[in-house]
């Protein structure tokens, strides 16, 4: 995904939702960097996932699972979010339909966040500062999903950086520190 930066906004336009044109878009110190719609296959992954997901946590009853676009603040000034292919916020910390259904943002950390990546140096470049924004603000659990070899790497948070917890292939189900053994194999989200 081709990356531009347009132009550098304040906290407050940001909360003035300045610039409304923008839809794909992070904002990396103030920078708005526009991010190029993600193609197809990208999506059909990102749809897929949502929906084990969502059916997962909601028939449990164990928070939310949002899809991007929808900003997550890693700090206001300068103004720096990202918007995470999807992620898992638990009840007790607002991950509630009532509660998340208020919200413009998430300005705490969710407590899961999803990267679905395409092997370009660009991309990789641009997940390594998306982990490092996830490790400062606190994210426990971080899965990168990755389309060509069809698996899930799932990093967990320590204190100096981010612990492998498991790399799962097709056959595999993902195992979870923040939600357990998930019912789904991972073969069926590239399906």
């Amino acid at each position: 995904m081709a990356e531009v930066t347009q132009k550098v906004i304040t906290w407050e336009d940001y909360l003035r939702g300045e610039p409304k044109d923008l839809e794909f878009y992070e904002i990396e110190d103030g920078e708005v960097i526009v991010v190029g719609a993600p193609g197809g296959e990208h999506q059909w992954i990102v749809g897929a996932l949502y929906r084990s997901l969502h059916e997962f946590v909601t028939d449990r009853n164990l928070g939310i699972v949002s899809i991007a676009p929808f900003d997550v603040v890693v700090q206001r000034e300068p103004v720096r979010t990202r918007q995470p292919d999807l992620f898992f916020l638990r009840k007790e910390r607002g991950g509630t339909p009532e509660q998340f259904r208020q919200l413009k943002r998430l300005e705490i950390p969710p407590d899961i966040a999803i990267e679905v990546v395409s092997p370009s140096e660009e991309e990789t470049e641009r997940l390594e500062r998306k982990l490092s924004d996830y490790h400062r603000i606190g994210v426990p659990e971080v899965w990168i999903v990755y389309p060509e070899e069809k698996a899930v790497e799932v990093l967990v948070r320590a204190e100096d950086g981010w612990r492998w917890h498991g790399l799962f292939l097709r056959k595999d189900k993902v195992r979870s520190t923040v939600l357990g053994e998930l019912p789904f194999i991972v073969g069926q989200i590239f399906e």
